[in-house]
């Protein structure tokens, strides 16, 4: 009789290890995904001074949607966590949408082989932090499902183990992030 209890005891302990185990496991691939997309988003950051600096060689006295897309960018470098990211690159998007826009109005800034490269990178990095950020809410939303689920819910939270938060940009951004944006001539 003693033996079958402490065999019961063992096994509810190695099956709660496991559990255990796969939670870390799950939330550094959680915290991978999330700093590829930091990875993405600097690459991002890095373009954006070089994008301006050309615009403004064929649109100087468009002064304030320079300024709107350095402040954007500022903002979105030093937000920190997936709540604040997403916010803040929800503004840098709509502020570098406004910049492309521009060379709608400027025919020779349209045709100028450094913007055109300019915008062929900015499009392939938004590729790949769609593809980022995707990767992230799927890993984040693995480890939710499991922080919920039986019996990691009954010692999760006692462990520090508690929901994250998807990186979420918002209904009118999301449309933007899962399409390329287009670069029309």
């Amino acid at each position: 009789m003693g033996w079958v209890v402490l065999g019961v005891i063992v096994l509810i302990v190695l099956w709660l290890l496991a559990s255990y185990n796969g939670l870390v496991s799950m939330n550094q691939r959680a915290n991978q995904a999330f700093a590829d997309i930091d990875v993405q988003l600097k690459q991002r950051h890095d373009l954006i001074p070089n994008l301006v600096e050309t615009v403004k060689g064929y649109a100087a006295h468009e002064k304030d949607t320079f300024d709107a897309v350095i402040k954007a960018r500022n903002s979105a470098i030093s937000a920190q966590g997936p709540d604040a990211q997403a916010a803040a690159e929800k503004g840098l998007s709509g502020a570098l949408g406004r910049l492309i826009a521009l060379s709608e109005a400027y025919p020779d800034l349209k045709a100028n082989q450094n913007f055109l490269d300019l915008q062929a990178q900015l499009s392939t990095i938004e590729d790949k932090l769609a593809a980022a950020r995707r990767f992230f809410n799927s890993a984040v939303g693995e480890f939710n499902a499991a922080v919920q689920s039986i019996p990691a819910v009954f010692f999760a939270k006692n462990f520090g183990f508690t929901q994250r938060t998807f990186f979420d940009v918002g209904e009118a951004a999301r449309a933007q992030i899962d399409q390329a944006p287009q670069v029309k001539f």
